[in-house]
């Protein structure tokens, strides 16, 4: 695949109301969970039937109810972890799985989860984050996975009248998770759920190790103009493979052979006074 610079097309590129704990512990506490079919997705069932190692770590963020945790263990899986944000979520999950001590259920921030693992299912938990963290999900997922690690699952390709979620295309998720992953499988979802039919993709992205993935706040990016400027220009510096810029301008995906420097990429910048660049470090989740 091409490295390609950030073409990012979603169909809705800001929110309405911020997606923070509250928001989503509201709509448990509400049982407005329109995006919960009540049962393990179709695909990802069929796919975890295919699965040997029972101690593989797995992980799965934004879990909801977790219809997929809840299978892994009846399958004989050992060692599985979820995360929601949500506290009225977590509580009732921490009840469901008292004493089975082959699942961690975590409250928390997924982006300052702290871990390391060899599988990472994704099931409607890229969808419900504002579009804008999309390349920090991609720089998240590949600190979390283990060498050759796996992300596999579920992405929507399609676009939504009102969201969240929020849509994608496949076009998009090559863009974005390209040099970072190998795209091992991305193709239209067999058995998926009737409301979904034909609108996901089922994907197993295979971590990328010989390349390094960054993850910066940019400050002073006022358009998409001057988006393509800044992501054309690091695009060019040797090593470099992939970049994208977020939605709202104010993060940078940085995916290269080696290691650039931030003295560098400051220096790339200095042509306009307004640009300001900073490395993001992986902050812990205090559990």
């Amino acid at each position: 695949m091409e490295p390609q610079k950030n073409q990012e097309q979603c169909c809705t590129v800001k929110c309405d109301v911020p997606l923070n704990q509250d928001y989503w512990n509201s709509r448990y506490q509400q049982n407005d969970t329109g995006w919960d079919l009540g049962e393990i997705s179709g695909p990802i069932k069929n796919w975890i039937d295919t699965l040997e190692d029972k101690n593989q770590s797995i992980l799965i963020p934004g879990c909801g109810n977790t219809y997929e945790a809840q299978y892994l263990l009846e399958k004989g899986f050992k060692n599985i972890t979820v995360i929601d944000i949500a506290p009225v979520l977590v509580e009732d999950l921490k009840n469901r799985f008292l004493d089975n001590h082959c699942i961690h259920i975590v409250l928390g921030d997924f982006f300052k989860l702290q871990g390391s693992y060899d599988l990472i299912i994704e099931q409607t938990f890229f969808c419900a984050l504002p579009p804008s963290l999309r390349p920090k999900y991609v720089w998240k997922m590949h600190q979390l996975l283990k060498e050759n690690g796996r992300l596999c699952g579920l992405l929507f390709d399609t676009s939504f009248e009102v969201s969240p979620p929020f849509g994608g295309s496949k076009k998009e998720y090559e863009s974005l998770f390209s040099s970072a992953f190998e795209i091992e499988s991305m193709e239209i979802a067999q058995n998926s759920a009737p409301k979904r039919q034909n609108q996901e993709l089922f994907i197993e992205f295979k971590k990328n190790s010989q390349n390094l993935v960054n993850f910066y706040q940019i400050q002073g990016i006022t358009c998409s103009g001057c988006m393509k400027t800044v992501t054309g220009k690091i695009m060019e510096l040797q090593g470099a493979k992939n970049v994208q810029m977020s939605s709202d301008f104010s993060e940078i995906l940085l995916v290269s052979e080696k290691e650039i420097s931030l003295t560098i990429l400051q220096e790339l910048l200095s042509y306009d006074k307004k640009y300001n660049i900073e490395k993001v470090d992986n902050l812990p989740l205090t559990l």
